[in-house]
């Protein structure tokens, strides 16, 4: 029941804690790879006291929900009292080791924390704003893992990461209201502001931004001599086909609600993933001309 609040399902997203790991070429060296799974999970336990706080601030929305009231403390299954004090443990917990870890992921972590305690109490009812927030949950993963392990993370990076944020949280917003319908607003008062139109222009407008900065970064002179190999350009047909089974999924099969639900649960986007990741490693570690190590 506790496991089930903490949703288990959504760790996945901590694996942008990762990216700097691999693009910076010590996926095969232990000391940054352990520092790298620190990390991660130390953003599994703050993601979880996150969890835990905004289901304790929107149960009663949350029950509202044809799927969201099966939560454990929106169905009653798990009390306010208990989630709470699980919370704050976490929190301390998950805080102080970010710290030991590493004073500016530590950093990280904290805005990681305050911001989403103030989307759980207001940023959420703030239209636009309100994805923005989640998107950058996802960039502050990223960030936070490069400097983990004390390497440089590259601007075209962040930028891929930001928009592909923000397409998840649109695509999500639009299967809100596609589910709740006319109740919408009941659960969410921004759901309200949303309109399928306005909501499928943002979408186009962000999938685009990914597969062109995706595109540009990994074709970028600047790139290709800081980690040394030019053939980064090898896994644009895998990042198109990704993003485009995404839309496939949330327009014709109704998913999106939750995107770590919508890559697990679908053998096409597994499958396309592990080979991304296959090439990208392929290309970045047995293809490398010996360009300059990203952290020097």
């Amino acid at each position: 029941m506790l496991l089930s609040a903490l949703r288990p399902k959504q760790w996945i997203k901590n694996g942008f804690v990762l990216a700097a790991l691999v693009f910076s070429r010590h996926l095969f060296d232990v000391t940054y790879v352990w520092r790298s799974i620190l990390a991660a999970i130390i953003f599994i336990l703050l993601s979880g006291a996150v969890y835990l706080i905004n289901d304790i601030f929107d149960r009663e929305n949350d029950r509202r929900h044809p799927e969201k009231r099966n939560r454990p403390i929106a169905s009653g299954r798990l009390s306010v009292r208990a989630a709470l004090v699980v919370a704050v443990i976490l929190i301390v917990v998950s805080l102080s080791s970010a710290f030991s870890l590493d004073t500016r992921f530590g950093i990280v972590s904290v805005v990681y924390w305050v911001q989403n305690l103030a989307y759980s109490f207001a940023l959420k009812h703030i239209v636009i704003l309100d994805v923005m927030i989640i998107a950058s949950g996802f960039l502050l993963r990223a960030i936070g893992g490069a400097f983990a392990i004390d390497v440089s993370i590259s601007s075209w990076f962040i930028l891929c990461t930001m928009l592909l944020s923000l397409l998840i949280g649109f695509v999500k917003r639009r299967h809100e209201i596609s589910l709740l319908e006319g109740d919408a607003s009941g659960h969410r008062k921004t759901l309200d502001e949303y309109t399928p139109a306005f909501l499928d222009q943002a979408i186009g407008i962000v999938t685009a931004g990914s597969l062109v900065s995706y595109a540009l970064y990994t074709m970028s002179p600047e790139v290709a001599e800081k980690l040394g190999t030019e053939y980064l350009n090898l896994t644009i047909p895998f990042v198109i086909y990704g993003l485009l089974r995404y839309l496939y999924l949330a327009y014709t099969k109704g998913q999106g609600g939750d995107a770590a639900s919508t890559l697990l649960g679908d053998r096409p986007m597994l499958i396309n993933g592990g080979l991304w990741l296959l090439t990208l490693v392929a290309v970045l570690y047995l293809g490398s001309s010996g360009g300059v190590s990203p952290h020097e």
